[in-house]
């Protein structure tokens, strides 16, 4: 049985080494890496918006069409309350619209006629389930899209 004891606990050593030495290399990567200095983190810590405030900052397009003109006023009447002005989100009501997450690889133009119609359960964010929007036909739903879309693409997500 010795032997047998002299094999396992030889074999055991390499492991055990591999483990201390990953042990201390992350110890020192903790310790060194960026940003764990009281001083970097105070200074580099970004405040989360305010109840009502901005999520996003969104760069306006010099123009827009006159499909996302008409886009932007249905978009003012009916989600700017949630999604707040020029779909940047509002802090406590909605998610902003110019965000990746929205881009039209992930959420097709389809995506959003669907929102209005039937609603839409919480998946992406915790602002809780989106209800239905009453009194938007089709093309109303469309010109908004339209709006949404020219500001994400004035702001590099397409």
């Amino acid at each position: 049985m010795r032997a047998n004891s002299s094999i396992e606990s030889h074999m055991n050593k390499p492991l055990l080494l591999a483990v201390l030495a990953a042990a201390v290399l992350g110890g020192i990567y903790v310790v060194t890496r960026p940003g764990t200095s009281a001083q970097d983190t105070t200074t580099s810590a970004v405040a989360e918006p305010a109840e009502g405030d901005p999520i996003v900052t969104v760069t306006l397009p010099q123009t827009l069409s006159d499909q996302a003109q008409m886009g932007e006023r249905g978009f003012n009447a009916v989600c700017a309350d949630c999604h707040g002005e020029n779909a940047q989100g509002k802090m406590g009501f909605g998610p902003p619209l110019v965000h990746k997450i929205y881009e039209p690889s992930h959420h097709a133009d389809m995506a959003f006629q669907l929102a209005v119609q039937n609603g839409v359960t919480a998946h992406h964010w915790k602002f809780g389930n989106m209800p239905p929007q009453e009194g938007l036909t089709g093309a109303d739903v469309q010109a908004i899209t339209a709006y949404v879309r020219e500001l994400q693409r004035a702001n590099g997500i397409e």
